[in-house]
């Protein structure tokens, strides 16, 4: 945990994501970076100077596995508030107008529906669990399949909530959290997403690993694109 939570401080200090008084609504799936998100966040508190509170909200998609029984009793034991918020997504996505891809519309639905029971829940951020290899991957996807140079920033207000979303984990490479879900025993929920292993994503993860096999500082020269290269949230500089 000390390991995370030092790439969780770096993130929410540089970019200033957590203020006092904030009331956060971490974004549960059940997979391994959300709960490592929520776990160090809850220990985050204990020491932070920063006062802040937090609930997590999963979206219940419609898929067949999706297990709110354990999400609930994972929230249960670190003594955090739990909503779940049940939804048609699947229904929408995959039965009726059968997305050839689905990601794009799937995470649309998504982030509406989280921004609603943030805002109906008294919150003013959202915390989400994407990590150094979703900045890789999306910065990639981005420029191989739209023809820009762009990613996600690590902190996002929007006007029209006037919710902000934060992404803590910025920093912690997956396999660090793969290591610390590992080495706890830490019991996470099985993927559900019909796409997983097949998308788009799945296609820059592969193609990260086969570039490391090349040159061993490809992530960092990456990573260090991204931040030196304006998009918009990110500052110039490089991660350590």
């Amino acid at each position: 945990m000390q390991r995370i939570l030092s790439y969780l401080r770096k993130a929410i200090d540089e970019y200033e994501m957590i203020e006092d008084g904030d009331k956060i609504a971490v974004a549960l799936s059940g997979g391994k970076d959300s709960i490592t998100l929520l776990m160090a966040l809850k220990n985050l508190q204990i020491f932070y100077p920063k006062k802040f509170d937090i609930i997590a909200v999963s979206v219940n998609p419609g898929f067949e596995f999706f297990n709110s029984d354990f999400l609930r009793k994972t929230c249960d034991n670190l003594k955090v508030s739990y909503v779940e918020e049940i939804s048609h997504i699947k229904e929408i996505v995959f039965d009726i107008r059968k997305e050839k891809n689905p990601c794009s519309l799937c995470a649309n639905l998504r982030r509406g529906i989280l921004n609603s029971v943030a805002i109906r829940e008294g919150c003013n951020k959202i915390a989400l669990g994407h990590n150094e290899d979703d900045v890789l991957e999306t910065f990639l996807l981005n420029l191989f399949y739209n023809g820009n140079v762009s990613c996600f920033a690590p902190v996002s207000y929007m006007d029209r909530s006037k919710i902000t979303l934060i992404r803590p984990l910025i920093y912690a490479p997956e396999k660090e959290i793969k290591r610390f879900i590992k080495k706890n025993q830490i019991e996470v929920m099985p993927k559900n997403c019909p796409m997983d292993g097949v998308s788009k994503r799945e296609d820059m993860k592969r193609m990260i690993y086969d570039l490391e096999r090349q040159i061993p500082n490809v992530r960092s020269n990456l990573y260090g694109a991204v931040a030196r290269s304006h998009i918009k949230g990110w500052k110039s500089c490089r991660p350590d």
